[in-house]
């Protein structure tokens, strides 16, 4: 494509570049745009250093203006006209120096270029950005076009079920008229063996007529028949796509953002496509019926559809079977109004579920037969109707929104109970929905099972590792997680609590706090008990998940911001902060205290080497009580002469305290300040450091402290 095509179909943006580009009389954009192939295919470069061959460029170039203006002069275009002239009378001064002309033109041509190549750098930057889609949108695009390709089956089917009722007619017509006329032919229809009647000659011709049109009825209908059966293998192949791939992928996914990975759980492609290939079905039990009733009306021996229609009806029904079941989900998953995620139940409050479909969830499920195990009855709304209204995409759908469990009370176990007992966190349980779906004759009952864990820990476990979501005994042999599995869904649980994820670093500080000191931790594993139960109670789930509840009630906005540091071990910490100018600080987890932060701080010591400070964590008791930006703000100690001084000067690496944390500062007005300042000074008082030295309270003006 032409230089100056491509330009003219840019995007608004780029064309804009273009219009300010041409705000210049050096070369005209109507030109460019008239003389856009003649000047495209010249050598301006030579041009520019070639007087005699620059000046040849001009007298052409003048002449094409001259034939510009002609054309203008038949069209009847006056203010064309007019331009043109204009233009061919300003490039007349380019006489004396027609290498200057060529210079102008070469600029425009480079900087025409530049524009071309930042529209394509930004479309490339568009295709890396879906890079990591690029196999789901393949694997899409296949899908619909073999969604096309049944389309396509379903309109052809169509017309070849008109040819054939037409063909059927014109036999049926021709038949009755003949009858009518008194030369019944006797059992034609089931022997097709002609009886002898007046004119034998006219019979012999006659029943001739009619046995080819039979033979081309019987054709139609093998060929129909033979068309019905690609339809279905098309539409078998599709399901097995839909229902193996593509819905297992969604249900995965589905058990991934329930541990917080940001992964995109919508049904409406998929909703999408199961639809058409329901209609397509339907459609199919539809030509099934017409050809029923076809054979209603005209048969004979061997007729073929009497013979295939039976098994093609089944497998149609078969196949439209296990779509529809398969289609049954849990759209949203059971939680709880003021729960820590979703599948995380208590007995006895309330929690909300969504199903695609009309759905009745029913008790418990398929119950395990282990020593203990705990039996619960779903009570509030027994059934709910279909309602469109509760859908965000127009979907069908059920919103049960108040519902709970209650634990069934039995007695202990009997004979046969197996003795193997898991811990109430181990525990997973099946509450399953089912409805009746009715639809053009055919009734199908549909059901969908889904798995409750007792506790957060058994929900990211059980999702991160486990592909069957019925395996309730799946604690009773857990596998191990590998380091790359265990710290995505770390990292998940921050993207989803506070819209930002873990880095490599801090990453690295968990895996050497699990595994300790290694090259690498990609072949390192992490076992269940490793994860919720060593060092009970306070087990890495428990100091992991203690951090996040402290990070996501009182210090989002830092985390988000990348202020916080977090997970950074104490001899990094030193490793670090020993390198940078006094007053540099920065802000960690606590590695002792579950759901603490602390800071530490460079200080220069007597000799003139730096050493690192820490407070002790501040825990929710603290930061309930007053903002950590403002415990950063105000932190003081007692230097020379016991004059108060802020040791935090300097956000690692060196972003200056104010300018880091001065947007989320309070301002000190009222008697709630007040209070909370009062506060702040007692607070201070307490702090100690871990060398040992006792920063004495922050100094407030007098109305704070008195």
């Amino acid at each position: 494509m032409a230089q100056w095509e491509r330009l003219t179909q840019l995007p608004d943006a780029y064309k804009q570049q273009l219009d300010e580009l041409y705000n210049r009389d050096a070369l005209p954009m109507d030109v460019r745009h008239y003389l856009s192939a003649w000047i495209e295919k010249q050598e301006w470069q030579r041009a520019a250093q070639d007087h005699d061959f620059a000046m040849a460029l001009f007298q052409v170039l003048l002449e094409n203006l001259d034939i510009q203006h002609s054309r203008f002069v038949q069209e009847e275009s006056f203010l064309l006209q007019h331009n043109i002239r204009r233009r061919k009378q300003n490039f007349q001064g380019y006489l004396d120096d027609p290498c200057a002309l060529a210079n102008t033109i070469l600029w425009f041509l480079k900087k025409e270029k530049e524009i071309l190549q930042s529209a394509d750098l930004a479309e490339q930057v568009q295709l890396l950005h879906v890079a990591e889609e690029a196999m789901e949108t393949s694997s899409q695009l296949d899908i619909e076009r073999k969604i096309a390709g049944l389309r396509n089956e379903v309109e052809c089917m169509e017309r070849t079920m008109s040819c054939l009722e037409e063909q059927q007619d014109e036999f049926d017509f021709k038949f009755q008229t003949y009858k009518m006329e008194g030369k019944l032919i006797k059992d034609y229809m089931s022997s097709l063996v002609l009886v002898s009647v007046v004119d034998e000659a006219a019979k012999r011709k006659q029943m001739q007529v009619f046995q080819q049109l039979i033979n081309r009825l019987d054709e139609c209908r093998k060929s129909t028949l033979s068309e019905l059966n690609k339809l279905l293998d098309r539409t078998d192949t599709l399901i097995d796509i839909l229902v193996k791939k593509e819905l297992v992928e969604w249900h995965r996914m589905q058990q991934k953002a329930c541990i917080g990975a940001p992964e995109n759980v919508c049904l409406d492609q998929l909703e999408k496509w199961f639809t058409y290939v329901a209609v397509c079905l339907f459609r199919v039990r539809e030509f099934l019926d017409k050809l029923e009733e076809l054979v209603g009306k005209v048969s004979y021996q061997n007729d073929p559809v009497k013979s295939q229609k039976p098994k093609m009806q089944k497998r149609a029904e078969t196949l439209l079977k296990d779509l529809l079941q398969s289609s049954f989900v849990v759209e949203t998953q059971p939680c709880m109004p003021q729960g820590k995620g979703p599948l995380v139940l208590r007995t006895n409050v309330q929690f909300a579920v969504k199903t695609r479909w009309v759905a009745t969830p029913c008790n418990h499920y398929n119950a395990p037969q282990i020593k203990g195990y705990r039996r619960f009855n779903v009570f509030g709304t027994k059934s709910k109707a279909l309602n469109m209204a509760e859908s965000q995409s127009g979907g069908m759908v059920a919103d049960f929104r108040h519902l709970t469990l209650k634990e069934q009370k039995s007695g202990g176990g009997g004979k046969g109970i197996n003795d193997i007992s898991l811990s109430v966190t181990e525990e997973l349980h099946i509450i399953h929905f089912d409805t009746l779906f009715e639809m053009k004759g055919l009734s199908i009952e549909l059901i969908m099972l889904l798995q409750q864990q007792s506790a957060c820990a058994s929900v990211l476990w059980f999702n991160m590792l486990s592909v069957d979501t019925k395996d309730v005994m799946f604690f009773a042999n857990s596998p191990a997680a590998t380091w790359p599995q265990f710290g995505d869904m770390l990292s998940w649980q921050f993207l989803s609590a506070t819209k930002r994820g873990l880095n490599e670093a801090q990453l690295e500080m968990i895996a050497q706090r699990l595994f300790g000191k290694q090259q690498t931790y990609d072949t390192c594993k992490v076992t269940w008990s490793k994860f919720s139960k060593e060092n009970t109670p306070d087990t890495f789930w428990a100091w992991f998940d203690g951090i996040l509840v402290m990070v996501k009630t009182y210090l989002e906005d830092l985390w988000r911001d990348g202020l916080i540091m977090g997970f950074v071990s104490k001899s990094k910490e030193k490793y670090l902060l020993k390198k940078k100018q006094r007053g540099t600080f920065l802000l960690r987890f606590s590695e002792s205290v579950i759901g603490a932060i602390t800071f530490s701080w460079v200080e220069i010591d007597m000799n003139g080497e730096p050493d690192v400070k820490t407070v002790q964590p501040f825990n929710k008791v603290d930061l309930c009580q007053i903002p950590f930006q403002e415990i950063i703000r105000n932190f003081q100690i007692l230097e020379a002469e016991n004059i108060p001084e802020s040791p935090l000067l300097y956000l690692y690496p060196n972003t200056p305290k104010d300018e880091a944390f001065g947007k989320y500062y309070c301002e000190k007005t009222g008697s709630k300040d007040i209070n909370s300042f009062c506060y702040f000074f007692l607070l201070v008082a307490y702090i100690l450091l871990e060398s040992k030295i006792t920063p004495k309270p922050a100094s407030y003006p007098a109305c704070c402290v008195g």
